[in-house]
């Protein structure tokens, strides 16, 4: 199965239509037909269902679709790793990184790295600990900022120099936006909103078992998501301090849960990892940062 052949299918997949991916492609729509039948005759499955003027995948060709994006954008970046090996001003760098206030130490150190080393390009990827972690052990990325303790037998990490608190969000005008604080007892029968990963390893720290009393009306990865349905009446979010616009007019207010619940956050790589130089050089600076964020946060502590 060659590379070459796997981007064709991928470009067929996601227009839908092969005259579209055989203009975006820059190849004759013969050659992309001959070049699918052919995979199809590799593979001994049928990949695609065509139309009169249009084409679908089958279930084997969605398996594959999946498949196909994850290796060709490995393979994109290992040619863009040897293509750097030689830059000492540059390279890319991929990161995965969860939703947290605190992503703004990790554009700091971006940038100072730019102002030393001018040609790095920086790849950014969100998503929960499962998602970043996953492309993380496949190689698709360099390095993942996670909200949840890793795994040190697999991981390197770095720990953030502060905790995401949790808070609960809902439209500014219900009841519960009347207390300073909230407790469990507060969330009993509500329809509430939070990720699963949560669900599994947060909420418990703060209510043990008794989570199994909420109500999850659903679920979101991304907390923006979330806030519109809560702005909407259909629910309270559960989720991180600072990432939702609260301010006046935005039609929510966010309240702490009670006890107080924080969540750590880690910059994290594999172990044994390959770095390219331009990565190598991102990671000597982080390093110092995370010193100096360290030593700014004992500061602060011995102070209070």
């Amino acid at each position: 199965m060659e590379i070459r052949t796997l981007r064709y299918f991928l470009e067929t997949a996601r227009e839908g239509n092969m005259t579209r991916a055989s203009e975006r492609l820059a190849v004759s729509q013969s050659t992309l037909s001959k070049q699918l039948k052919g995979l199809e005759e590799e593979l001994g499955k049928k990949l695609f269902i065509r139309h009169s003027f249009s084409i679908e995948l089958t279930e084997e060709g969605m398996l594959l679709r999946k498949h196909a994006e994850d290796l060709l954008s490995m393979a994109d970046k290992i040619t863009e790793e040897f293509k750097s090996m030689d830059d000492i001003l540059g390279g890319d760098i991929y990161f995965g990184c969860a939703e947290s206030f605190q992503i703004c130490y990790l554009a700091r150190m971006i940038r100072l790295c730019r102002e030393q080393y001018p040609g790095l390009h920086y790849h950014i990827t969100s998503g929960d600990t499962e998602q970043v972690t996953e492309k993380l052990d496949k190689g698709l990325l360099d390095f993942g900022i996670v909200v949840e303790e890793p795994n040190r037998e697999k991981y390197h990490a770095l720990a953030f120099p502060e905790a995401d608190r949790w808070m609960l969000v809902m439209p500014e005008h219900c009841a519960l936006a009347k207390k300073d604080k909230i407790v469990f007892e507060d969330l009993l029968g509500l329809p509430l909103y939070c990720s699963e990963q949560s669900v599994r390893n947060d909420l418990p720290r703060w209510c043990g078992e008794r989570v199994k009393e909420l109500q999850f009306e659903g679920s979101f990865r991304l907390a923006y998501n979330g806030s519109v349905f809560a702005r909407e009446g259909l629910g309270y979010l559960l989720t991180f301090d600072k990432l939702i616009d609260t301010s006046p007019g935005r039609g929510l207010i966010a309240r702490p849960l009670s006890p107080v619940l924080e969540t750590p956050m880690y910059l994290i790589w594999r172990r044994y990892q390959v770095f390219t130089p331009i990565a190598e050089r991102f990671l000597s600076i982080a390093r110092q940062e995370f010193v100096k964020m360290q030593e700014t946060t004992n500061g602060r502590i011995g102070k209070a």
